[in-house]
């Protein structure tokens, strides 16, 4: 399937590949709400310490930031996880590669209509992400409810509604685009949300009515082009990620974020063989 680019997003993107030639300027992008603020309050200091300058780009869907990244108008980008990356480049033949992991939020289910899940009943309307990873993850988690039943043996990373052996609670999936789902709250009865687009629609993660425990697999990370990988910008950025500094910045601003295994490292709350890196 072709996906069409909006005109502004890509003269935005046309305009930072002019600003990318430079070996000191990093064009970072990403989506709107907590990978953006990882950037603003924790990396870009980092970097522009290093004598980088650091120009941030965010965009309202999972599409174009990889579109952008693989053209040359980023040269990184911060906002899915290893599944869609694998994917999303194996679909569209796209040259990019995981670089570093970073701190993330979870998808969780929340609710304006309702204060609990045994709120449930026959006809229940549930908003969930319409893409294939994403979309997943929800169908995991609603088989791990009781709300339904997914077949034996059925994949958790490419689950699909296909695999739905019984609608236990007999409820209505709404899939949507996931930067819709926020919006569906006034609708929908419970909506899946992914992380980064519940805190940029002001939900905290405290008012989820239920999170998931974040897999490796859902770990959100840094994509740079395949052939920058060990080029020296693209190692300075998987450091700042890295960095005691960070670490810090996570601690005080991304309270509840599933951190990485190097940040466990540091704090001395894991061992030092779950440090290895992607």
């Amino acid at each position: 399937m072709r996906l069409a680019i909006p005109a502004l997003a890509l003269a935005i993107a046309v305009s930072a590949s002019a600003y990318a030639k430079d070996p000191k300027e990093i064009v970072i992008g990403t989506s709107a709400g907590p990978y953006a603020d990882q950037v603003k309050l924790g990396i870009k200091p980092i970097l522009e310490k290093q004598g980088y300058k650091v120009r941030l780009i965010e965009f309202n869907d999972y599409i174009q930031p990889n579109f952008a990244l693989a053209e040359g108008a980023l040269d990184a980008n911060v906002f899915q996880h290893i599944v869609y990356l694998t994917k999303f480049s194996a679909d569209h033949k796209l040259a990019l590669t995981d670089l570093v992991t970073v701190p993330t939020a979870p998808i969780a289910i929340y609710s304006r209509k309702h204060k609990a899940l045994a709120e449930v009943k026959a006809g229940t309307t549930v908003a969930l992400p319409n893409d294939p990873t994403n979309q997943a993850r929800a169908l995991v988690m609603l088989d791990q409810l009781g709300w339904i039943k997914l077949r034996e043996k059925f994949d958790p990373v490419r689950a699909s509604e296909r695999d739905i052996a019984a609608n236990i609670r007999q409820i209505k999936l709404l899939p949507l685009e996931a930067a819709q789902l926020p919006r569906a709250l006034d609708d929908a009865d419970y909506a899946f949300i992914n992380g980064n687009y519940a805190l940029a629609s002001r939900l905290k993660l405290t008012d989820a009515l239920a999170k998931e425990k974040v897999s490796a697999n859902y770990v959100n990370r840094v994509a740079v082009r395949t052939a920058d990988k060990d080029e020296p910008f693209a190692r300075d950025i998987a450091a700042a990620y890295r960095s005691r500094e960070f670490l810090a910045v996570t601690n005080k601003y991304f309270a509840g974020y599933a951190k990485t295994d190097y940040q466990l490292v540091l704090e001395g709350t894991a061992p030092a063989k779950q440090a290895s890196l992607p």
